[in-house]
């Protein structure tokens, strides 16, 4: 057997106030005294005692680098040759001499990583790669140019 049981708001109905109290609350933040910080003692001197021991309350700390970073964008090897295809007919990767002649750069990415497995053989010119995505593609008979020791030649900038 199921009950019905009334809805909260219909039980709310001729009460005016919908159990806020006075008519005036619940409309934004004004009955709770804001948002956010606000009531926190931040522009008078009765500071609350939350903030009492908390030294790094107010202000900024630390520091933001201003040297530039590179933004890398990877791809893993396993991409690249399930779409090898698809590249080949857009252009963007040739075939020269039994190798496939791979440039990042031109396929929108900066940084090769390790993922999956190489069967053909890639000439992939790159700055950035990692030691496992190196490996692989040397295991298979390719190799990765524009790299030193994993490193870029020059950075990227």
């Amino acid at each position: 057997m199921t009950v019905n049981r009334r809805k909260k708001n219909t039980r709310q109905r001729g009460s005016m106030t919908h159990g806020w109290g006075a008519k005036k609350k619940h409309r934004g933040k004004g009955h709770q005294g804001g948002a956010g910080m606000a009531g926190s003692g931040k522009r008078a001197d009765s500071k609350k005692p939350s903030i009492w021991k908390n030294e790094r309350y107010f202000g900024k700390f630390g520091f933001v680098s201003k040297t530039p970073k590179a933004r890398i964008n990877a791809v893993n090897v396993s991409y690249i040759e399930q779409h090898i295809n698809q590249f080949i007919s857009n252009n963007l990767i040739k075939k020269e001499d039994g190798f496939y002649s791979v440039e990042l750069e031109k396929l929108g990415f900066n940084k090769l990583l390790g993922d999956g497995k190489v069967s053909m053989k890639l000439r992939i010119k790159t700055p950035y790669a990692s030691k496992s995505a190196i490996e692989k593609v040397r295991e298979a008979g390719g190799d990765v140019a524009g790299m030193v020791e994993g490193k870029p030649k020059e950075p990227l900038q």
